[in-house]
């Protein structure tokens, strides 16, 4: 088997599969094959593709390499398949997110963060495969620990999880003191005319219950 013809088993394989397919499993079909011409294959297609101005390329999301489509096109994807945009909701999301970037964590570490029961949101993330159990925490009761999916990696499109992008490291001085210009109108007695006045006040974060931002 020569080279090409190894390009076009790999190329076949990823157009077939609904989900990423890792090195392991090219290599277990293909045999004769090393992960490095594996890689150099893929990026050899990739410009194939990039150089016609192809709608798809190939995607390492999830611990394997994709087939997908350019998002600009996923409005008449959608269309096609008659089904609605794939959307989270907002406490959805917010709730992902934190298990995303402190995982592993019980439900009771969850609510701490958003202040709200998420019993609901747990089961919902749990159903679409975004997040699942991983083991629990020695503690009296010991609490389930939730962390994310390699359905989460793919849904977003992500190598890993070190592939998230990193929270900016709050320091005391970025919150304290933040000068806001504030615009007034007072009445000048004299004229009875308004005038607009400008001036700088102070806002100290600890006085106005002010704190960093929290992860997730």
């Amino acid at each position: 088997m020569d080279r090409d013809e190894r390009k076009l088993i790999i190329e076949a394989l990823l157009f077939v599969s609904d989900k990423p397919v890792s090195i392991d499993a090219l290599k277990s079909v293909i045999k004769d094959i090393d992960p490095t011409e594996i890689r150099a294959i893929i990026e050899e297609l990739n410009a194939e593709y990039a150089a016609s101005a192809r709608s798809f390329s190939i995607k390492e999301i999830a611990g394997g390499f994709q087939m997908l489509t350019d998002p600009v096109y996923s409005k008449w994807i959608a269309a096609l398949y008659k089904r609605p945009p794939d959307r989270l909701t907002g406490p959805s999301l917010e709730t992902l997110a934190i298990i995303a970037y402190k995982q592993p964590l019980t439900r009771s570490d969850i609510e701490a963060i958003r202040g709200v029961n998420v019993d609901g949101v747990l089961g919902t993330l749990e159903e679409r495969g975004l997040i699942r159990t991983r083991g629990r925490l020695e503690a009296p009761g010991r609490p389930i620990l939730y962390g994310t999916t390699t359905e989460f990696l793919q849904h977003f499109g992500l190598k890993s999880i070190e592939e998230l992008p990193k929270l900016k490291e709050f320091k005391e001085s970025d919150l304290d003191f933040i000068k806001e210009k504030e615009k007034t109108q007072t009445i000048n007695t004299q004229t009875g005319k308004l005038v607009t006045e400008s001036h700088e006040t102070v806002k100290e974060g600890a006085d106005n219950n002010e704190g960093p931002a929290q992860g997730g």
